[in-house]
């Protein structure tokens, strides 16, 4: 099963869709325009079902083959939101606000997965039902989570459900896929480190919270150094150092300092926060003051199943000719949430020698659109295939 000619019959269309969100972006749950755009053109499309304000404004379509022998019914999932980057991509269709773009190509996701939805409601040639699912929220605001407890898996017994990303660097068209762990769980943390403020040139009148900050930063490098198994991975970022003064010859009463930890495993994680709240506590009183650690939780590990990830791979190298082993990615995905509703599978389609994404140079390639469109498609003919 190649690339369908379906597909690039309507490539010229389908990146129409494309540049029109990419022009349009919007943050977060702030979808309101996409997701309209989106469930208008399910309408047009000929769905059985079309449902809006799905975890706030998160879209669902339902198509239903031509039979339904088997009960099955398999999830598409397809994000929509933009990132607060302000774009350079100096484009005819560049983003028409001012900080905001689609700088992570979920504008192609959206379109891709739009374009797969017309042609499985054109044919329906499949035994079963397919529910489409166009999140909001997945930059940080966990549309996926609000979605599921939505009772999103429930309401259309969704039994399995599938979901791509493009990846810069990888040949256009090209697919890559890992089962188990593959993105990582991110986390967040704040820690407020207080001392004894004063004058710069009285040092020893003071709990000089500066320096109790700059070691506690070196010592939670350690986490990943000497705590971790040097198997396991775990990254431990400090990315702002703040003081409470901002005078040359003031030392300050207190440092705030956030950052992120990524991890592949849930002991992992646990081990991760516990180190950070040790380590702060125990430098901030090696120097005779206090520390305020607030950690939060954010995305769970990303996890592929493994049946369903060997079907994602067969079919994308029908598409493509062959499929990579991806490497582990210690960015964030919050389709780990559906994930742990139901088994599935996320795969990796090459968006070609382009920026990174969440970067204000990058776009996604619309010669990626066939080939993920007919990946979404392969996986609903060969799961159901027609009675």
């Amino acid at each position: 099963m190649p690339v369908k000619n379906r597909f690039a019959e309507m490539q010229d269309e389908i990146t129409a869709w494309r540049r029109d969100i990419h022009e349009n972006p919007e943050i977060l749950f702030e979808t309101h325009r996409t997701s309209a755009l989106v469930a208008d053109k399910l309408k047009t499309f000929g769905c059985d079902e079309v449902v809006t304000g799905i975890g706030r404004t998160g879209v669902v379509g339902v198509i239903k083959g031509k039979t339904d022998t088997q009960g099955k019914v398999i999830g598409l999932r397809a994000d929509m939101d933009a990132l607060p980057i302000h774009e350079a991509t100096g484009l005819d269709y560049a983003s028409k606000t001012d900080g905001a773009m689609h700088a992570c190509g979920h504008d192609g996701h959206t379109a891709m997965l739009l374009g797969a939805t017309k042609y499985l409601a054109e044919t329906r040639n499949f035994d079963g039902t397919v529910v489409v699912i166009f999140q909001p929220a997945e930059e940080g605001g966990g549309g996926g989570r609000e979605m599921c407890e939505d009772g999103m898996m429930e309401r259309w017994g969704i039994q399995e459900v599938y979901g791509m990303h493009n990846w810069p660097g990888q040949p256009v068209g090209s697919f890559a896929i890992r089962p188990g762990a593959f993105f990582a769980a991110t986390d967040q943390f704040d820690i407020t480190l207080k001392g004894r403020g004063g004058h710069a040139a009285k040092p020893h009148e003071t709990v000089d919270t500066t320096v109790m900050a700059s070691h506690a930063v070196l010592a939670l490098q350690t986490i990943a150094s000497r705590n971790a198994d040097p198997v396991d991975q775990v990254v431990v970022s400090v990315t702002s150092f703040e003081t409470s003064s901002k005078a040359f010859n003031v030392i300050p009463q207190e440092v705030y300092l956030r950052g992120t930890v990524r991890t592949m495993s849930a002991a992992m994680r646990d081990l991760a926060e516990q180190r950070i709240k040790e380590i702060c506590t125990g430098v901030a009183a090696t120097f005779g003051g206090q520390a305020e650690v607030a950690y939060y939780r954010g995305y769970p590990v990303m996890v592929n199943h493994d049946e369903q990830t060997a079907f994602a791979a067969d079919v994308a190298r029908q598409v493509a000719g062959a499929c990579e082993d991806a490497p582990l990615v210690m960015g964030g995905e919050d389709f780990a949430f559906m994930l742990e509703e139901r088994p599935g599978a996320y795969i990796l389609v090459g968006n070609g020698d382009t920026a990174p994404v969440h970067h204000p140079e990058y776009n996604f390639n619309d010669e990626t659109i066939p080939a993920g469109c007919s990946w979404w498609a392969g996986i609903v003919e060969q799961r159901m295939p027609a009675a």
